[in-house]
C-alpha cells in the first residue's frame, strides 16, 4: 500500500506536470482572454447548463456560473459518455477522479464517490432524485439509462449544498432531454445511438426525437433497449479466499459422506469463464413537451422504465453439514440452488418551468416537480418472494439573483416526500414515510483575482414506521465557506471550509430480517442521532497552454458516521449486518491533466493522467467497510478531425485496509484502446466507436463492491458502437 506521505509527494508532482511551459502558459492565457471576451455565456443553446466553451465546469447551480465550493466536479458529455458506455450509470463514470462503483451485477451499480456509497451519494435527473430504491441497498437498480443521458455532472465534496444532506460524499446528475431544453432548427431532430460488446453479449439501442410543433412548442419522444446474457471473466468467478474456504467447506462435506455435496462446493469453486445469472433486458419510454419563449419556458414528461435482471448468488450459500436433520438438508440444498432475479418498474412524471422576472433583485424563477411510483419484485426462482414499493414526490424552487460584478446568487427551498412499504418473507424494512423539507442559499462575492463563497442549506426530516410505532424527527444544518485566488487568467487557487449533517435513512433506523438479494440479515438501530461532518478541501484547477488539470486533497471528520458492518453472526442461515454509529475520518486526493503533447496541422497527441486516493479509518484505527484502493489512468489520445484513437492503461493498487470479516483484494492492470471515426465531415454527430476493454484479458474485481469476492470485472470485451445526431 502507498502511504499518505507518498500519496501527497505524488500529488506535489502531479501539480508540477500540469503546469506547461511559460511560452505556451503565455499562449494559453492569450487564447483563454480572446475566448472569454468572444463568448457569451448566457445565450448557449441550454441555457448556461453546460460545460463552458474552454472545458472548465459550469454546474447546473441558477445564477451561478462558477461555484468553487463546488471544487472536483467533472462533466462527461455525449463523446466519453459514448466511449464508457455501460448498463448502470456507476459502471459509466468509473474512469474519472475520485469516482468507483458498487458493482454489485451488471444489472445493478451505484456510483462510488471519494469512497462514499449509498445514502451519501444522491444520483439525479436535471437536479431531482431518481426516486428509486438503489440508496436502500447495492443489489438495487439505478433508474437512469444512459443510453438517453446528454451530459452527466459528477459533483463532488460539498454538493450537499445543492442537493440535500443526502450528498455528503457528492452527487450525480444527469441530464437528459426529455424536457426538452430548445426548439429545433430543423423540421425534425433525432439522436440515437446503438451498441454491441462480447463480455455481456449486448445488444443495445437508444434514441430521441424532437420535434418542433411551432417556433414555440416542442415535442419529445425518446426509448431504449437492452438485453445481456451472462458475465463473461477472464478466470475463475470467486476470488481466492473465497475458493480457498469453499474447497476446505469440499473436503469436510465428503469426510462426513456427503458426496454430492461436495461435488456442489467444487463447482462452485471451480466456476470459470462466466458468472452465472447476471444476464439482464431493460426498456424504458419517455414523451414531452415544452413551450419556450426567450428565457420563459414550461414544460412535462412521463417515463417509464423496465427492468429484470439475475442477482448472482453467493457460492456455498445454504449449505450444511448434516446437523439439523434430513429436512434442514432439504431446505438447505433447496436454498443454495435457488435462483434470485429482480424485475423493477417505475413510472415517473417531471414538470419544469422558468420564468424571467426582469431587472429587479431575482432574475429568474425556477421550478422543477417530480412524481415517482416504483415498484420491485425479488423472485426466488418462479416464486414472488419480496415486493418493495415506493411512491414519492419531491418540488424544489429556485430564485436567481440579479448579477453584478460583485455580487451573484440563488435562494431556493425543496421538498421531498416518500412513503415506502415491503411485502414478503424478506420484507426486512418496516412500512414507513419520509417527510423534508429544506431551504438553501448559495451566494458568491468579488469579482478580482480573489472571490469568496458562502453556502448554506437548512433541513427539517420526519421519518415515521407506523407498524413499528415510532416516529423521528431531524433539524440538521449545513454550511461552507470558501475563498478562491487567480494567481493568472484561467487557473483558480482555493480552500473550502463545510460542516454537513444528514439525517438517518429509514434503511437505517428500521431494517431488521433477512435479505435474500444480498444474502445478509440486516438489523438497523431507531434511536440513530444524526450524522455530521466537517471538512476541509484544498484545490488547483484550470486551462493553460490548452492543457487543463484539477487536483484537490480532501479530509472529513464524522461524527456519528452512519455504516453497515459485518457482525460475523448467523441468523437465518444468514450473515447478520448491522448498522452501526462511530467516529470517522476520510481524507482522499484525487487529481486529473490532460496534456498536449504534440500539435500539427492535420494530427494532435493528447496526453491524460488521473489519480483517486482515499483511506478512511473508524475512532478505534478499524478501517471504514470497502474503500477504493488507489486507481490511476494513463491515456494517450491520437486526434484528427475523421477520426480519434485513444489506448489507456488503468491500475487498480491491491486492498488490505479491511474492516473485521473483510476480504482484501490483489492488484491489477487493465489496458483499453478504442477507435472513434466521424465518417461525415459535415456532421461530426455520426461517431463510429470500435474498442476492445481489459485487452490482456485480466481478473480483478472492484473493493468498493459487496460482491467482489464472486463478481469479478468483465473479461476481454470487444466493443462497437454508432451514435447520431440529426
Amino acid at each position: 500500500m502507498i502511504n499518505r506521505v507518498s500519496l501527497l509527494a505524488l500529488a506535489g508532482a502531479f501539480v508540477v506536470t500540469s503546469f506547461p511551459s511559460s511560452a505556451m502558459a503565455q499562449e494559453g492565457d492569450e487564447q483563454g482572454q480572446d475566448a472569454q471576451a468572444n463568448q457569451d455565456p448566457i445565450e448557449d443553446d441550454l441555457h448556461d447548463r453546460r460545460v463552458d466553451y474552454q472545458g472548465n465546469i459550469m454546474v447546473s447551480a441558477t445564477g451561478l456560473r462558477q461555484l468553487d465550493v463546488l471544487a472536483g466536479t467533472s462533466v462527461l458529455e455525449i463523446g466519453e459518455i459514448q466511449r464508457n458506455l455501460a448498463g448502470q450509470i456507476g459502471d459509466v463514470l468509473v474512469k474519472l477522479p475520485g469516482v468507483s462503483a458498487t458493482g454489485f451485477a451488471p444489472g445493478a451499480s451505484r456510483p462510488v464517490l471519494r469512497g462514499f456509497q449509498g445514502e451519501r451519494v444522491r444520483v439525479l435527473v436535471d437536479g431531482l432524485s431518481t426516486s428509486d430504491v438503489s440508496n436502500t441497498s447495492v443489489d438495487h437498480a439505478t433508474t437512469i439509462d444512459p443510453l438517453t443521458a446528454e451530459r452527466i455532472e459528477v459533483l463532488r465534496g460539498p454538493a450537499v449544498l445543492l442537493y440535500g444532506s443526502q450528498a455528503i460524499g457528492g452527487a450525480v446528475n444527469v441530464i437528459d432531454k426529455r424536457i426538452p431544453l430548445r426548439v429545433p432548427d430543423e423540421p425534425v431532430h433525432i439522436d440515437g445511438i446503438v451498441s454491441w460488446n462480447s463480455a455481456y453479449d449486448l445488444a443495445e439501442g437508444g434514441a430521441s426525437v424532437d420535434l418542433p410543433l411551432s417556433d414555440r412548442v416542442v415535442a419529445h419522444f425518446s426509448g431504449s433497449w437492452r438485453d445481456t446474457n451472462d458475465l463473461e471473466i477472464a478466470g475463475f468467478a470467486v476470488g481466492p479466499e473465497l475458493r480457498a474456504e469453499l474447497l476446505e467447506e469440499a473436503a469436510e462435506e465428503e469426510d462426513e459422506g456427503e458426496l454430492e455435496e461436495a461435488e456442489e462446493l467444487r463447482e462452485a469453486a471451480n466456476q470459470r469463464g462466466i458468472v452465472l445469472n447476471t444476464g439482464s433486458r431493460t426498456w424504458t419510454a419517455n414523451a414531452g413537451l415544452a413551450f419556450i419563449d426567450g428565457e420563459n419556458s414550461l414544460g412535462f414528461a412521463v417515463g417509464w422504465y423496465d427492468t429484470d435482471y439475475g442477482v448472482p448468488g453467493r457460492p456455498g450459500a445454504g449449505h450444511h453439514h448434516g446437523e439439523e436433520g434430513e429436512e434442514g438438508e432439504e431446505e438447505g440444498e433447496e436454498e443454495g440452488e435457488e435462483i434470485v432475479t429482480i424485475g423493477l418498474e417505475q413510472f415517473r412524471g417531471d414538470l419544469r418551468g422558468e420564468l424571467g422576472l426582469g431587472d429587479g433583485f431575482f432574475s429568474k424563477l425556477v421550478t422543477r416537480l417530480g412524481y415517482s411510483d416504483y415498484t420491485h419484485t425479488e423472485f426466488e426462482g418462479d416464486e414472488v418472494g419480496t415486493v418493495f414499493d415506493s411512491e414519492s414526490f419531491e418540488a424544489r424552487i429556485e430564485l436567481a439573483q440579479k448579477e453584478t460584478e460583485a455580487w451573484r446568487g440563488s435562494i431556493g427551498a425543496q421538498y421531498f416526500y416518500r412513503d415506502f412499504f415491503a411485502v414478503g418473507e424478506e420484507a426486512y424494512v418496516a412500512p414507513n414515510t419520509t417527510d423534508q423539507f429544506a431551504v438553501f442559499t448559495l451566494q458568491e462575492f468579488g469579482s478580482g483575482p480573489v472571490q469568496f463563497e458562502a453556502a448554506a442549506r437548512f433541513e427539517v426530516t420526519d421519518v415515521e414506521s407506523e407498524p413499528l410505532g415510532i416516529s423521528r424527527n431531524f433539524d440538521s444544518f449545513s454550511g461552507a465557506i470558501g475563498v478562491a485566488y487567480e494567481p493568472t487568467p484561467g487557473i483558480r487557487t482555493g480552500v473550502n471550509l463545510s460542516r454537513a449533517e444528514r439525517a438517518p435513512a429509514a434503511e437505517e433506523l428500521f431494517s431488521d430480517g433477512p435479505h435474500i438479494a444480498t444474502q445478509a440479515f440486516e438489523i438497523g438501530d431507531p434511536t440513530f442521532d444524526t450524522e455530521s461532518a466537517i471538512g476541509v478541501e484544498a484545490y488547483v484547477r484550470g486551462e493553460s497552454g490548452g492543457a487543463t488539470f484539477s487536483l484537490a486533497v480532501f479530509q472529513n471528520w464524522f461524527d456519528d458516521y452512519i455504516y453497515l458492518m459485518e457482525t460475523g453472526l448467523e441468523e437465518d442461515d444468514l450473515p447478520v449486518f448491522q448498522y452501526l454509529q462511530d467516529v470517522a475520518d476520510y481524507f482522499g486526493i484525487e487529481g486529473s491533466v490532460s496534456l498536449p503533447l504534440y500539435r500539427g496541422d492535420s494530427l494532435s497527441l493528447l496526453g491524460d493522467l488521473r489519480v483517486s486516493y482515499v483511506e478512511a479509518e473508524l475512532d478505534d484505527g478499524s478501517h471504514v467497510p470497502r474503500p477504493p484502493p488507489l486507481e490511476l489512468l494513463a491515456a494517450v489520445e491520437a486526434q484528427t478531425d475523421a477520426f480519434d484513437i485513444r489506448a489507456e492503461v488503468q491500475y487498480f493498487d491491491d486492498q488490505d485496509s479491511v474492516a473485521s470479516f473483510e476480504t482484501p483484494t490483489d492488484s491489477f492492470t487493465l489496458v483499453n484502446l478504442s477507435a472513434s471515426l466521424r465518417p461525415l465531415p459535415d456532421n461530426d454527430g455520426v461517431t463510429l466507436l470500435v474498442g476492445a476493454d481489459n485487452i490482456f484479458d485480466v481478473t480483478g474485481s472492484r473493493h468498493a463492491s459487496f460482491t467482489k469476492d464472486f463478481v469479478p470485472l468483465a473479461g476481454r470485451n470487444f466493443k462497437a458502437s454508432l451514435r447520431f445526431s440529426f
